[in-house]
């Protein structure tokens, strides 16, 4: 079996402004990094539009057209302060979720042995009603909703190393224990969220960083918290929300990391994988605003994905 990689021209259609951090550089960056040697045995498969239905198991039908009717006929609109639209952003939203979904497809079906998926906007941001931070759907949580609705998975790990807690997640999947949501990030920082003390039905399990640290706090907490909470959970299926912005590079967020950091995390969730969910890992970009830092951590990433 392969790892899979889905990608589509319209990720750099959803514009923002000049300056933006979220940028349609970050694919560019991204692509021309698996135009590398070491790439050449990657599949590439081009991502197509999600289903509503999809969507509508994790955001409701009203958010669902709130979004679009805030997408404007040309130029610019914003959600917030941060979360801006142009006229092809709820299509790239759509086949963001339409990628994830699939690379569940994919592991499920044994096409592929594990999935990235490099698409923009991110996700993990967004609540089951709100837009913020960048992110219109939640592309990780309706991956694990499809995984379970089609194909009757039972347990569902979500692990978030993105440098800002993925409170959209959190929110979505609160109450339900069927769905483990780790996340490692640094705190304080936006969006507020992601105490120890935030646990949802024992299924969440929130991992605070501080500022400044770097590998060893990193990997200290993946051994502490990340990998037992996992192992006792016993997962069928893995999706990371994979988020490069605590690469130390990254302008937004404060933490150390460097591309080791990202293979060695990414090793041992296929470690995690293999025990107990038959090797099936689905990963998707979140954040990672720095390009040089973007580029050569989702290397990083997915050259530890090919070798399994």
């Amino acid at each position: 079996m392969l790892t899979r990689l889905y990608h589509h021209p319209v990720f750099r259609e959803h514009l923002t402004p000049p300056g933006h951090p979220e940028r349609p550089e970050r694919i560019a960056a991204v692509e021309a990094a698996f135009e590398a040697e070491a790439f050449q045995n990657l599949d590439r498969a081009m991502a197509s539009e999600g289903s509503l239905e999809a969507i509508y198991r994790c955001h409701s039908f009203d958010y669902v057209q709130r979004i679009a009717r805030t997408i404007p006929e040309e130029g610019l609109a914003r959600i917030d302060g941060d979360t801006v639209v142009s006229p092809r952003s709820f299509t790239a939203a759509l086949h963001g979720v339409g990628a994830a979904c699939a690379g569940v497809d994919d592991v499920m079906s044994g096409a592929a042995r594990n999935v990235f998926v490099a698409a923009r906007p991110p996700g993990h941001h967004a609540e089951r009603e709100t837009a913020m931070g960048f992110c219109l759907f939640n592309q990780a949580a309706v991956a694990a909703r499809h995984a379970q609705a089609v194909h009757g998975v039972e347990r569902v790990a979500i692990v978030d190393w993105d440098v800002h807690h993925g409170n959209g997640t959190q929110d979505i999947f609160w109450a339900d224990p069927s769905v483990l949501y780790v996340s490692t990030h640094q705190m304080p920082l936006y969006p507020g969220s992601g105490a120890k003390d935030e646990v949802g039905a024992g299924n969440i399990v929130n991992v605070p960083l501080r500022e400044d640290d770097g590998t060893d706090e990193f990997r200290t907490a993946f051994r502490d918290a990340v990998l037992p909470a996992l192992e006792n959970f016993r997962p069928d299926l893995v999706i990371v929300s994979a988020g490069f912005d605590a690469h130390h590079r990254d302008p937004l967020g404060g933490l150390n990391l460097i591309e080791a950091d990202f293979d060695w995390a990414t090793g041992q969730l296929l470690d995690i994988a293999g025990r107990f969910s038959q090797h099936r890992l689905v990963s998707v970009l979140e954040g990672g605003y720095d390009l040089q830092g973007l580029s050569q951590s989702a290397a990083a990433h997915v050259k530890r994905l090919m070798v399994g």
